[in-house]
């Protein structure tokens, strides 16, 4: 353990308590727990970022958007604005961004979309990736989970909760409970000497977990004992999946033609929690790659564009390209469209879009758990 975890282990001592207290007062009833006539699927994990829930809930809209009206709701993470908000896509009805995406076109300039150019500053940068790959889903934000769900439930059959296995608020009728597997076996220590939002022991109130971003290849053994670490009670299934990378894709979710091989330089840009994965996947391609690394929910600027177009127009290599992740792309749009768009937009970014393996043939296993939830009536108050 580092010599600052020792020294900040009071505190995560003392954080730990409270938060053991803030659960049994739900537990208890002291605290309102509110339950909802509509099917609820929560996603969340009890560390601080990073454990894979955007795929994870964009896997549930694939599995569920055929047959249900289905709506998400996340908080909005480093959005400025409050309250409930429906995302919209922004067309003609800006006229700050409309202009900016006729300058585009007239100079031939990267494949840019001013669909999302203001949602990410309204909605936070997750949603804003949801709306953009489903635009005829509801996407919503809103800081109390309750008054969302109460906004949502009229006209929507399910539910997706985003980030949301701590906001008891709300009591879902499924919890899906996400562990990074090059996590788990780290100590378990609460904020601010570790990364755990509430104690390791939480993991009880989930009744699915799965661990995520697992090898492709990991064997029975690996996973038998990753299971002897979580230890999953009888009531709960556990599950394992990995990353599948996708085509390289440009800004409007179109298919790039450009491939990435051993001659290969990769400018990469991220502002996320765990850019590890995609640094090793990238390695498997190319060992040329320069990495921008920002802060996860990072709001890119235009000094940040400039600097990587900077480096990215001086390297003299013939095969370059640079990549950043779906959900930079939100943020990273919206420092685009800036009155120094001329300076930096004669490069093209691209995005790397990522998706959820079940490992061990889970798939069918876990689509049938969620089959079997929303097609039973959902319970009205079985809580508090």
């Amino acid at each position: 353990m580092k010599f600052l975890s020792w020294l900040l282990l009071p505190f995560s001592v003392i954080y730990g308590l409270v938060i053991m207290i803030r659960n049994w007062f739900y537990d208890a009833g002291f605290l309102k727990s509110t339950s909802f006539n509509i099917h609820i699927i929560s996603i969340g994990n009890l560390e601080v970022g990073g454990a894979g829930k955007t795929p994870m809930v964009e896997y549930l809209v694939r599995l569920l958007m055929p047959n249900y009206q289905i709506a998400t709701l996340s908080r909005g993470y480093g959005r400025k604005t409050k309250g409930f908000l429906l995302a919209q896509l922004y067309q003609e009805e800006n006229t700050q961004s409309t202009n900016l995406n006729n300058q585009t076109k007239k100079q031939n300039h990267s494949p840019l979309t001013t669909h999302h150019s203001l949602l990410s500053t309204q909605i936070g940068d997750e949603p804003a990736q949801f709306k953009q790959k489903f635009p005829n889903v509801s996407v919503a934000v809103c800081e109390k989970r309750v008054v969302g769900v109460q906004k949502l439930m009229a006209n929507h059959e399910v539910l997706i909760l985003d980030d949301a296995y701590q906001h008891r608020a709300v009591n879902p009728g499924l919890s899906i409970l996400l562990f990074d597997y090059s996590k788990v076996r780290q100590p378990h220590l609460m904020l601010p000497a570790g990364n755990y939002r509430e104690p390791f022991s939480g993991r009880w109130r989930a009744q699915i977990i799965i661990l995520t971003k697992c090898p492709a290849n990991m064997d029975q053994d690996a996973m038998g004992a990753l299971a002897q670490v979580v230890k999953p009670l009888p009531f709960q299934s556990l599950f394992f999946t990995s990353i599948v990378y996708n085509s390289l894709r440009n800004f409007n979710g179109e298919k790039a033609d450009f491939v990435i091989d051993n001659d290969t330089t990769v400018f990469l840009l991220t502002g996320i929690a765990n850019s590890l994965p995609l640094v090793n996947h990238l390695n498997t391609l190319t060992d040329k790659i320069i990495h921008h690394k920002y802060p996860d929910h990072y709001p890119f600027t235009i000094k940040n564009i400039a600097k990587l177009a900077s480096e990215f127009s001086l390297c003299n290599m013939q095969k370059k390209v640079i990549i950043t992740t779906e959900k930079d792309a939100q943020r990273l749009n919206e420092a685009w469209f800036k009155k120094e768009f001329n300076k930096v937009a004669d490069i093209t970014i691209y995005t790397l879009p990522i998706e959820v393996a079940f490992l061990n043939n889970g798939k069918q296993d876990f689509d049938q758990l969620i089959f079997e939830y929303v097609r039973t009536r959902p319970a009205i108050n079985s809580l508090h």
